[in-house]
């Protein structure tokens, strides 16, 4: 609930609350906290967290290295978010279509196309399906560094592929 309100000063102060009370914290509830630190733009925090689950033992899985792709997108840390998505490759987590969009529009919001081809292209590679999103992300990474012929590209390539704008 605090990662759709963007609340992420009441998912810490549950997460302080349950190790005060010594609930044990669970992969979900960290996941939470994350996306919600994610939602409320503070990238220190939802890093913070996954740096304290991985102390804490607790077992990392696509959700959580997707929501930290996703805060490092928030921030613009395209860097951060291309060395988690490779970790995920890395652990056999199984990188999917969130991560690589997200890790996508850090490239495109860093003003950094050419890493948002190259992700494309590895995703095409590893035969994994390209949605909306991930097409208006490389599209707009092209488009905003002056690339407007790599862009168009883009465009009639998800014309071709049919997805929908």
């Amino acid at each position: 609930a605090c990662e759709k309100l963007g609340e992420w000063e009441n998912a810490l102060q549950l997460l302080r609350v349950m190790v005060h009370e010594q609930i044990e914290l669970h992969r979900i509830t960290f996941n939470s906290a994350i996306s919600a630190c994610r939602s409320g733009g503070r990238q220190e925090k939802a890093l913070q967290l996954l740096s304290q689950m991985e102390q804490s033992k607790v077992q990392l899985d696509a959700i959580s290295y997707s929501a930290a792709i996703s805060a490092c997108e928030t921030g613009g840390a395209w860097e951060s978010a291309l060395c988690f998505l490779f970790r995920m490759e890395e652990e056999n987590v199984g990188t999917n279509c969130i991560a690589f969009n997200a890790a996508i529009s850090a490239c495109e919001k860093a003003g950094e196309p050419e890493k948002a081809v190259w992700l494309f292209s590895m995703m095409k590679q590893r035969k994994m399906e390209s949605d909306t999103v991930t097409f208006n992300a490389v599209i707009s990474a092209c488009e905003k560094c002056g690339k407007w012929e790599k862009a168009l590209s883009f465009y009639y390539v998800m014309a071709q592929c049919d997805v929908k704008s």
